[in-house]
């Protein structure tokens, strides 16, 4: 029997998330910082989270934070009680925790089984859904605290939703009401898709963090201050105009003034040179692809690029 769909409207929609129809028992299996936050928001939603598993302490004080009264069980009794169970551990702990609940023979016929890796699509689920259960790869294209503020910050994040055709208005309904927005993305495409956020959203933390390394060795005393109001403005102007945005030096074609930054940060700070030296390649090959960097320009500066590199590469040799 299959598993009731959730209503698509939106929580705002009726007055009393409890008194619509197909409300669903939530389960969490794996209490770190996506879990909880996800089945808070179904919870607000109208559904009934029953069930959450979690080992660490961390895990339990998160549970506890956004999941009051909600009990502490094993994986195995997760599924048992619920109609819906989120499968938020990561990427690489997916495949052996599917394998492992299905062995147990935990699945049970029509559980909504949900996954929230963004590596992976629906495919992953298939030892489950051979057992019965109705699978949905749901990503949320987030980065989570692990406390309650998450979860306002779920209103309008776009989700990665992979799901067989017959599932796909269950899975757009519940993205919707955790607040979201549903982006399909194909199979094939996980890989790709989620390489492209942590690009953008992972690597975006180092070089941040570095940044403000830097500010501070200069002698910056508020680093955040400085490099807030650039940093918003670059991130906007990148999203609304793309390579169009790119400024500085490299886009510039100032090989002076790169050859400057190399020989610093080779002098006081020589862990930050190939992230700098890397990203000055990728901005320059980016630049001259769309005509911001201007052809004479360039030799210059891909020759103080390369330079940078072979001397940092013999200098490791010695």
């Amino acid at each position: 029997m299959n598993a009731p769909h959730p209503d698509p409207t939106g929580p705002s929609e009726q007055t009393n998330p409890k008194d619509r129809p197909a409300r669903l028992t939530v389960g969490v299996v794996g209490a770190g910082r996506v879990g909880p936050a996800l089945a808070a928001a179904l919870s607000l939603a109208g559904h009934r989270p029953v069930a959450v598993s979690g080992v660490s302490d961390a895990s339990v004080r998160r549970a506890a934070a956004l999941l009051p009264d909600v009990p502490l069980v094993p994986p195995g009794e997760v599924l048992a009680r619920a109609d819906l169970v989120l499968l938020t551990v990561p990427d690489d702990a997916l495949p052996g925790l599917v394998a492992g609940i299905v062995e147990t023979g935990a699945v049970r016929p029509g559980q909504l089984l949900v996954h929230t890796s963004g590596r992976f699509g629906t495919a992953v689920l298939d030892p489950a859904r051979r057992a019965g259960a109705l699978p949905l790869a749901l990503h949320p294209a987030m980065t989570f605290t692990g406390t309650p503020v998450d979860v306002q910050r779920l209103a309008g994040c776009s989700f990665g939703v992979t799901a067989p055709d017959e599932l796909r208005l269950a899975a757009e309904a519940l993205v919707i009401e955790m607040g979201g927005e549903p982006e399909w993305v194909e199979e094939a495409a996980r890989p790709l898709y989620h390489a492209a956020l942590a690009i953008g959203a992972n690597h975006l933390v180092t070089l941040v963090a570095q940044s403000l390394e830097l500010l501070r060795a200069a002698g910056v005393e508020a680093p955040d201050r400085m490099l807030g109001p650039l940093l918003g403005a670059a991130l906007d102007n990148a999203l609304r105009s793309g390579d169009d945005a790119l400024t500085g030096p490299v886009a510039r074609g100032d090989a002076g003034t790169v050859a400057a930054h190399v020989a610093e940060l080779r002098a006081h700070a020589p862990q930050s040179l190939a992230g700098y030296l890397a990203m000055a390649r990728t901005t320059a090959d980016r630049a001259l692809a769309h005509g911001l960097l201007k052809p004479e320009l360039a030799e210059d500066l891909l020759g103080v690029l390369a330079d940078g590199g072979a001397r940092r590469d013999g200098e490791a040799d010695r």
